[in-house]
């Protein structure tokens, strides 16, 4: 089963907006090891962005729409543009996936409650053995929930309701 790795919405604005994400360091260091071992084995690496629109940290074509420098792109790697939570809707990405015989899903990103529920769920649901690497998301605290929690949350709720299969980035296997 061919395994290909997607990294949601790992943008310069998500990180220069003045609040930092829960675990910012470590997420990006962990998905840059992820891009590493998934290159290095010649595995399929698809990149997503966000654009939020006019004024927003990651509107199109402004600084905090780029991937962030720490898990850049490589030139020949796919970035999947979308303008909402599901890098499924309205893209090609479903194409692209199938037509490389990827079958197995790696997810790792940003923001947990929103982009990465959203394309984790999809995923499944489209018939993707789903991944989720449980310390390689994050998110922003919000009024209700710490990140941490969020985070928390999420890996349960989408393991116990068979979504994913949770594996830490230290034991991803590709």
């Amino acid at each position: 089963m061919a395994t290909g790795l997607l990294v949601i919405d790992l943008q310069r604005g998500m990180f220069e907006s003045g609040v930092s994400p829960h675990d910012e360091e470590g997420v990006l260091s962990r998905v840059a090891k992820l891009l590493e071992k998934a290159r290095s084995r010649g595995v399929a690496v698809l990149h997503v962005r966000h654009d939020g629109g006019p004024g927003d940290d990651l509107e199109r074509d402004t600084p905090g729409w780029h991937i962030h420098p720490a898990v850049a792109p490589l030139n020949d790697e796919p970035i999947i543009d979308k303008d909402r939570c599901s890098a499924f809707h309205g893209t090609d990405l479903h194409e692209r996936l199938q037509a490389r015989g990827i079958a197995r899903l790696v997810i790792a990103g940003m923001q947990t409650e929103y982009c990465i529920d959203t394309n984790c769920r999809t995923a499944h649901g489209l018939g993707y053995a789903v991944l989720l690497v449980r310390d390689a998301h994050t998110t922003f605290d919000n009024p209700a929930l710490s990140a941490e929690q969020i985070v928390a949350h999420h890996n349960l709720t989408l393991r116990n309701g068979g979504f994913v299969t949770l594996v830490d980035a230290a034991a991803v296997e590709f």
